[in-house]
């Protein structure tokens, strides 16, 4: 059974299930270069984004696989700041991802979202949560240590696997 991403409250912050409209405000959340520092690439653009965000709300072409991602919303500002992202396989596991707009970064708005994305995940069963991190992006690193996920001694493309699997 798939799963379908739902808004997910934090106290600062509304996960919003991402849609094909937010392309718009987040091509200016994303158009800082130093972003790409870990992740390579460019920013991109609206343009980009309407089609990647078309392809993602679309879903998994397999039916094992659900791809849910929400766009992170600072409620007292009324602003997008970022992104999450999970890839759930069955119910079993997911791969977690996320981005911040350089202007918000600092202010522990990754650490929520990622701490309140891993609690939703849990609260549908997933068990095992896995990120991968560029051994030297030091500020991901506190993110997945905060979110309870811990370093493992797996590498993958040039990145550490960090891994929570919940009692």
């Amino acid at each position: 059974m798939t799963l379908q991403p739902e808004t997910v409250p934090t106290p600062r912050l509304t996960l919003l299930p991402l849609a094909v409209e937010h392309a718009e405000e987040m091509a200016g959340v994303l158009a800082d270069p130093v972003l790409h520092t870990f992740i390579g690439g460019t920013p991109p653009t609206a343009q980009d984004l309407r089609a990647r965000y078309t392809r993602q709300v679309a879903g998994s072409p397999d039916p094992a696989v659900s791809w849910c991602n929400w766009v992170v919303r600072l409620q007292d500002e009324g602003c997008l700041t970022g992104t999450v992202q999970a890839t759930v396989d069955g119910r079993e596991a997911a791969e977690i991802a996320w981005v911040v707009g350089a202007p918000w970064q600092g202010r522990g708005i990754a650490t929520e979202a990622v701490r309140g994305l891993v609690a939703w995940l849990t609260a549908q069963g997933v068990r095992t949560v896995v990120a991968h991190i560029h051994p030297d992006h030091t500020a991901s690193a506190a993110v997945a240590t905060a979110a309870g996920l811990t370093p493992t001694d797996e590498w993958h493309d040039g990145e550490v696997r960090w891994r929570r699997v919940a009692p």
